[in-house]
């Protein structure tokens, strides 16, 4: 079985049909326990696109912090996040769909390639929904990278604001660790309220 690979196919069609700037878009944190969704949109330039783009999944940490330095340089790059208040009001689907709304606006995109099954409803211009998207189109690939890369700098200093839950490691991830943490140190204001293990804890409480 051989490996599919992401490449410029999606883009070159919707630069044939007419769009002038083409923009990959992906989220990251939905599963966590804390903190924002993150998203980012990234316009990639066809003649410098860096080599060894790849799902973030599938790529080191170093791979990734590599490769967004280089999307900085290289492509036009926007981050955006949803809060965790807004996660807990609106539901963390709706939520990282809105991050990826802010996202695309800010590049001003005129086409969106959007990982997933689902396209956003607030998207500033059309777009296609590619379900893994993340490993077949590149810029999809390179905005999972600059998203994760984003997130996790962020969740290493909440973990300095907030010691003892270890999310510079799991980037708020409900690992056992966290998950003690929670139990033990109780629940933090950037803790999502809305999420079972969290909720849970609160209504203990009371």
């Amino acid at each position: 079985m051989t490996k599919i690979s992401a490449d410029f196919t999606f883009e070159e069609a919707a630069l044939a049909q007419g769009a002038a700037c083409v923009v990959g878009v992906d989220e990251v944190g939905r599963g966590p326990l804390c903190g924002p969704v993150t998203a980012a949109a990234v316009r990639l330039d066809p003649a410098r696109i860096p080599a060894g783009l790849a799902d973030s999944k599938a790529l080191s940490p170093a791979r990734r912090e590599a490769l967004c330095a280089e999307l900085m340089e290289v492509a036009q790059v926007a981050v955006a996040h949803a809060s965790v208040e807004e996660i807990d009001s609106l539901n963390i689907l709706r939520a990282s769909h809105l991050a990826m709304e802010r996202a695309v606006a800010a590049l001003g995109a005129d086409f969106a390639l959007v990982d997933g099954n689902l396209l956003p409803r607030g998207l500033s211009c059309p777009g296609l929904a590619i379900v893994k998207g993340d490993a077949k189109s590149l810029s999809i690939a390179a905005a999972s990278i600059c998203a994760k890369v984003t997130r996790d700098r962020l969740m290493v200093d909440l973990a300095q604001q907030y010691p003892g839950y270890g999310w510079d490691v799991n980037a708020g991830y409900p690992t056992k660790a966290h998950l003690a943490a929670l139990l033990n140190l109780g629940v933090t204001p950037v803790h999502r309220r809305s999420f079972k293990p969290v909720h849970n804890i609160l209504y203990q409480e009371k």
